[in-house]
């Protein structure tokens, strides 16, 4: 990669969640100090939503890594899931295994559990991430268990991270009780202008820079524009113009690398991609081929023990594979770590997968790989699920060809060419007819 070529110990604009690279703008500054009030207040939740990319995750991980011993952790990331599943989950991070369990053994596990800890001087922290996919019964479930309580205080403390539309999932009527118990709601915004500069001069001085001007001072303000702020977006602006940068063996990004950058990735500018500020565009209206969606160049179908799990399609760009829903692609299973892989897309349609430092690595054609291009019909062995590669193109090409259309038999051969010599007879005497008048 360019680290050499920068004179950098390591990538400085990595997408997984890495604690050390954590940068504390006001608004994250804020958000942290709230998770930690949790840790000495019980009487209520604490919230923190904001959009895809603004740093939760990242900031959830740093604020366990500080957490004291006698803190007593469930994390919760699956959230899709039904009630029960969602207690069975919570006694499992208690390191119970909970699995045939009816409920009301699960709760009364719970509370039980949670006393032991209280009279053996421990604090219990229930921290839910993604916490938007919760369905309104198992919320209704995580107020009740906020209920549980010593003679003297509540004995279980809870954060819910998530996107936005946890807002709008709180202010419905239903769970109008679970609200109340809220103490502390913010919103993670993106990072200001000058919040944007310093984040990108934090991440590259953690990296080694020790420093050295890397990205002109002029380029801040295209990136802003183009990423809008979004901690995510900007690390994969950045990525993509450092190896711009080093492709023209420069040491240094200034505003060429950046506008290569943007055209690889086929960004438009961040206020035009706001879903909710683009107008509705029906299938008469005709794009600009600048503003028209990315076409999907490959895509690659995950399988487990044989039947497909899902699908993700691959445009120009990355997609982030891994264990936990904040991934573009989610494999949930032990044996693949939080964010496992990534699947990075040209806009020449090549695709190259790199392992991201996961615990069990990524196996291709029976070996061990860290980076590698991907060709058509490649399949990757990530854990226990198996990954097929398939290049869109090529798939087309052979469509083309015509080779996937099935042979007739020979009976079937035989009676179709008898039906033409029958019309070509016809349109003969038919001819010979118009020829005599």
């Amino acid at each position: 990669m360019y680290t050499s070529a920068f004179k950098l110990k390591e990538l400085p604009f990595r997408l997984s969640p890495d604690p050390q690279f954590l940068f504390l703008s006001r608004a994250h500054a804020r958000a942290k100090a709230y998770m930690e009030s949790t840790i000495w207040f019980t009487d209520g939740f604490v919230i923190i939503t904001g959009d895809i990319g603004a740093g939760k995750t990242t900031l959830i991980e740093s604020f366990l890594r500080q957490l004291d011993s006698d803190v007593v952790i469930a994390q919760i990331n699956q959230t899709q899931v039904n009630a029960i599943e969602f207690l069975q989950s919570v006694l499992a991070q208690f390191g119970f295994s909970p699995f045939k369990m009816k409920k009301a053994e699960l709760i009364a596990t719970i509370n039980s559990f949670l006393i032991e800890q209280y009279a053996a001087g421990r604090k219990v922290l229930l921290i839910i991430d993604e916490a938007q996919n919760l369905a309104p019964k198992v919320l209704e479930e995580i107020r009740l268990l906020s209920g549980i309580e010593s003679t003297k205080e509540k004995v279980l403390r809870i954060i819910l991270a998530g996107q936005p539309e946890l807002n709008q999932k709180l202010d419905s009527p239903e769970l109008i009780q679970l609200v109340q118990r809220v103490r502390l709601r913010f919103h993670l915004g993106p990072l200001t202008r000058d919040d944007l500069r310093a984040y990108i001069l934090h991440r590259l001085d953690v990296a080694g820079a020790n420093g050295r001007q890397i990205f002109a001072e002029d380029t801040f303000g295209e990136i802003m524009k183009f990423s809008g702020g979004v901690p995510r977006l900007v690390n994969t602006l950045c990525d993509t113009a450092m190896l711009a940068a080093f492709n023209h063996e420069r040491d240094h990004v200034v505003l060429s690398d950046i506008a290569e950058a943007v055209a690889e990735l086929q960004w438009v500018e961040f206020a035009q991609r706001v879903t909710n500020a683009a107008p509705k565009i029906s299938a008469a209206t005709t794009l600009p081929t600048g503003d028209r969606p990315p076409r999907a160049l490959s895509k690659v179908v995950l399988s487990l023990e044989g039947k497909t799990v899902s699908e993700l399609h691959l445009v120009p760009g990355r997609k982030i594979l891994g264990r936990t829903p904040d991934n573009d692609l989610q494999v949930d299973s032990k044996f693949v770590s939080r964010h496992h892989c990534q699947l990075i897309t040209g806009s020449d349609g090549i695709t190259v997968i790199e392992d991201l430092n996961s615990t069990n690595g990524i196996l291709l054609r029976g070996n061990r790989v860290r980076r590698q291009t991907l060709r058509d019909g490649d399949v990757i062995v990530v854990g226990q699920h198996e990954m097929l590669y398939v290049d869109e193109a090529s798939q087309a090409h052979l469509a083309d060809t015509h080779d996937d259309l099935k042979p007739l038999d020979a009976d079937a051969a035989n009676e179709e060419a008898d039906e033409a010599d029958e019309t070509l007879d016809h349109a003969k005497k038919r001819g010979d007819a118009a020829g005599t008048g």
